[in-house]
């Protein structure tokens, strides 16, 4: 009778020594989230915001909702807070342990979500260590008090990326929003992570932290709040060390096609664009509204009876812009169908572009065109005129109200509420060539004191000059025939319907 081998194992034996293996692994992915979620589940887009580190010092993920932005927050701030960077790492690599904060709306969101991706489900012991910190590397934690099963700060182990050994203790704190901007002053931070759109005041604070150490802050939101300042900036005025990442529901492969439809059938058309694509186009702050498709119209020949008229805005630092505007007169309708800007270019080279696009329609400026050139002393509206251009003998005012007197006030106010009255009436089109002019409408917007804030505004005022005064100076190319000389010249009559 044969033996059995004394290499032989017993089958039951066998089973659970695999079990144990399996319960192993299982638990490894359970407590070293990180590492398992970097190799396997992030997308190109996380991977560019976690790489983005490398040469920016502020840093926007403004991203639609559902494709994992805290998830990806936590994780990278998690790799800072450990010193554990995945091999592809291209980013940033702390050499030494850190200080940094990881911020939210309230106490409770940011107990029930940040506190909860880097640590693990608050209140449960046996759950510490299952969110993006691993569980070895978490050493000390303090109660955040009148805020049940929050976690004020955490201390963790941070290992050198040089060698791999502890080197020291990093320390994580958790604030909320809603505890105020002096909150935010204080200590100097190596590492800041805001979810959720913050206020200005709040931003600002944080860059403030991060100066003395080189450090760097991220946010990852959806613009659920519409454009403010800070968005404002890094969507048009994004300066060195900046960088705006978004993201889509294309760039995230876990949304199956028949989720979109069911979560955008949730939504107004209002609130689609910046669920799914990240983009604030219909925020509260915003001074036109209006979506963008109940003012946008395919370019259509306009007729020539309909009379033209130019708003122009100065600029030199920021651009010179302009609008032109066809008026049907009998529905009392405005047509928005050619645009430009351009800055840092004089009278000179602004005027071919303005002229070209009709020498005889007049044009009309605001009241710093009387404003005389330093060196020159020629005013801005004059060197226009110099060139050829059919300013105005007028600068811009507002019509003048019933029962009022005088010759009209230049105040914003009234053209902004004029132009939303045509706009919610139907009464106002823009051409959809005109993608500058609705790039600056998505971010036309008012502060916290109900001001409007005049940054990349000047399409929008070149707007409201022309759509106030159309009245004054809107003129067919025959009636301007009637009125004005070009160069001394008749003006010659252009074939119908050119814009």
């Amino acid at each position: 009778m044969d033996q059995p081998s004394s290499n032989s194992e017993d089958p039951l034996a066998a089973k659970r020594r695999l079990k144990v293996l399996l319960e192993e692994k299982q638990e490894r992915r359970l407590y070293n989230k990180a590492k398992y979620w970097a190799t396997e589940m992030a997308y190109p887009w996380q991977w560019n915001l976690a790489n983005a580190s490398k040469d920016s010092a502020q840093i926007l993920a403004m991203a639609a909702n559902q494709v994992g932005k805290t998830s990806t927050g936590a994780w990278i701030t998690a790799v800072h807070l450990t010193g554990l960077y995945p091999k592809d790492w291209l980013g940033k690599k702390f050499q030494k342990p850190i200080k940094a904060w990881a911020c939210g709306i309230s106490n409770e969101s940011t107990r029930n979500i940040l506190q909860t991706n880097l640590l693990g489900e608050p209140g449960d012991p046996a759950q510490q260590g299952t969110g993006f910190i691993p569980k070895h590397c978490i050493l000390e934690t303090t109660r955040k008090p009148q805020v049940p099963n929050a976690i004020q700060s955490v201390l963790i182990r941070h290992f050198s990326p040089l060698t791999g050994n502890q080197d020291g203790v990093s320390r994580c704190d958790f604030k909320a929003y809603e505890q105020g901007e002096a909150k935010f002053m204080g200590l100097p931070m190596d590492w800041i992570w805001l979810d959720e759109q913050p206020a200005d005041g709040i931003y600002t604070q944080c860059i403030t932290r991060t100066v003395s150490t080189n450090g760097i802050m991220m946010m990852t939101f959806t613009p659920e709040d519409g454009v403010n300042r800070t968005i404002h900036q890094f969507m048009n005025d994004i300066k060195p060390g900046q960088r705006l990442i978004q993201a889509t529901w294309d760039d995230a492969p876990h949304l199956s096609e028949e989720r979109k439809t069911q979560l955008l059938s949730q939504y107004g058309r209002h609130e689609a664009r910046m669920r799914s694509m990240g983009i604030p186009v219909f925020g509260s702050g915003l001074v036109f509204p209006l979506p963008d498709e109940d003012l946008m119209i395919d370019p259509i020949e306009l007729p020539q009876e309909w009379p033209r008229v130019c708003g122009l805005d100065f600029g030199w630092d920021h651009p010179t812009a302009a609008v032109w505007m066809a008026w049907d007169r009998d529905t009392d309708t405005v047509y928005i169908y050619s645009e430009y800007r351009q800055d840092r270019v004089s009278a000179q080279q602004h005027a071919p572009a303005i002229k070209q696009r009709g020498p005889w329609v007049p044009v009309i400026w605001p009241h710093d065109g009387m404003s005389h050139e330093k060196g020159s002393g020629i005013g801005l509206a004059d060197q226009f005129r110099a060139q050829g251009v059919n300013m105005t003998i007028d600068h811009h005012r507002n019509p003048i109200a019933p029962g009022e007197s005088g010759k009209g006030n230049i105040k914003i106010e009234p053209g902004i509420n004029a132009m939303l009255q045509a706009m919610e009436n139907g009464q106002f089109k823009v051409f959809s060539s005109c993608a500058a002019w609705f790039q600056e409408k998505s971010m036309y917007y008012r502060g916290d004191d109900g001001k409007i804030v005049p940054l990349k505004d000047d399409l929008m005022s070149a707007t409201r000059y022309a759509f106030q005064n159309r009245a004054r100076f809107a003129k067919t190319q025959a009636e301007s025939n009637l009125t004005n000389k070009y160069n001394g010249q008749p003006l010659p009559i252009i074939s119908r319907g050119t814009v």
